[in-house]
């Protein structure tokens, strides 16, 4: 079978009697990574990765030496196991009870591979996803070797009965359906706004998957780009009313903190506990804790959500922008735009469908020979052709456009 990403080497392995493809799991063989925004490119105007462009917001004004220079905190100890100072100050944000509430992993990954390693038994029992959606979901399914069933969310834009209005919305009536017909079924991930669709998930529908009797499980709702989907569209509203909801957040996206790798769960406390009890004594280091409190200040809050107003002007004006480059085939930009990206296909010029061959040359292109790197989602499902663009500083969208015109004229 050989290992995906080693290159064969004809070198006999020593010793003689050991091969290590005989010792890792199959699915761990056969398994896909997860392919990063980083794999492709690594420099240029980057707008593949759904950071913030605009940078942290944690306000610099009277903090000490030891936040500016962490090499000066008491790095030779063990980091808190709990951070409960900051599951106090989330769960506040947050309108929740306490810290009981409130879990911190590094960055969401760690959640979503804690959850599935509680809940979901290997070898027997599944989860369920809405592609299009985050790919990590189904890495770390294949990682812990449990089924996945695929409900796609609404690719046509259609009205179907118990789904919304709207491309992306969720078909509720698939879902329930799925998961009456196979009780091995144990957590449904919904990601709101979706990525890549950027479209947000409406509570009501949300609601309908909570209440509905047959499923026995936990839904998870990942909530990365929620900040930039205005007010009252968290799901954490629901929390109080729901054991059966799990909601995680991040502090990579509006927070400006990508590096710091800190992401969140709520839920009611059982589920926390868990989840406690399952993690790595220590797996929120001290620079990551220090840096997230300072975030966390009212000061550094101020400045986040500044920037998001900021960010959400800017997705509006370049959606305008690109609807102007339609003569050249960039098609109508797809989902709704909740977050801090749009999705917009590439059309083939003559038929005027979506391409994935031009869309293909046109990432190429843009990245190799004019610097500007965004990510093409042309293999997801309802996304043909698609490239997803992070919304950028006012300086990068310009130059954006114009490179991606010339691109355009050139193909």
């Amino acid at each position: 079978m050989g290992i995906l990403g080693l290159a064969f080497s004809s070198e006999p392995q020593k010793p003689a009697h050991f091969d290590i493809e005989r010792v890792i799991r199959p699915n761990i063989l056969s398994l896909h990574p997860y392919r990063c925004a980083r794999d492709d490119y690594q420099e240029g105007i980057l707008l593949d990765a759904n950071e913030n462009a605009l940078g942290h917001s944690i306000s610099l004004q009277g903090k000490s030496e030891e936040l500016l220079l962490p090499l000066n905190a008491d790095l030779h100890r063990y980091p808190d196991p709990s951070h409960d100072h900051i599951k106090s100050r989330i769960a506040e944000l947050c309108s929740l009870p306490d810290a009981k509430h409130v879990f911190l992993g590094v960055g969401s990954d760690e959640v979503i591979d804690l959850l599935m390693r509680v809940c979901v038994a290997p070898g027997r029992e599944k989860i369920l996803i809405t592609p299009p959606t985050y790919g990590m979901y189904a890495v770390c399914a294949q990682v812990n070797d449990i089924g996945i069933v695929r409900c796609n969310l609404n690719l046509s834009g259609d009205h179907g009965e118990g789904g919304e209005d709207g491309r992306f919305s969720l078909l509720v009536d698939n879902i329930k359906a799925a998961v009456s017909a196979d009780p091995t079924i144990k957590l449904i991930f919904l990601c709101s706004p979706g990525n890549p669709s950027g479209t947000l998930i409406s509570l009501r529908s949300l609601q309908s998957l909570l209440d509905y009797e047959a499923f026995k499980g936990i839904i998870i709702v990942d909530e990365a780009y929620i900040d930039f989907a205005g007010q009252d569209a968290s799901a954490v509203s629901l929390i109080k009313q729901y054991g059966n909801l799990c909601v995680m957040q991040t502090l990579s996206k509006s927070f400006g903190l990508a590096g710091i790798r800190l992401g969140v769960a709520l839920a009611q406390p059982p589920l926390i506990q868990i989840l406690t009890n399952t993690k790595a004594p220590y797996n929120i280091s001290t620079p990551t804790a220090q840096l997230a409190l300072a975030a966390l200040e009212q000061p550094s809050l101020e400045g986040m959500r500044k920037k998001i107003i900021t960010l959400r002007e800017s997705r509006k004006t370049l959606s305008q922008s690109l609807a102007g480059l339609s003569h050249l085939g960039l098609g109508t930009i797809i989902g709704a735009s909740d977050a801090n990206f749009v999705m917009v296909p590439v059309l083939n010029k003559e038929t005027g469908v979506p391409d994935n061959v031009r869309s293909q040359r046109v990432y190429k292109a843009l990245a190799e020979e004019n610097g500007v790197v965004v990510r093409y989602r042309g293999g997801e499902a309802g996304c043909a052709g698609c490239l997803r663009i992070t919304i950028g500083s006012t300086e990068e969208n310009e130059i954006l456009l114009l490179r991606l015109r010339d691109v355009l004229e050139d193909l």
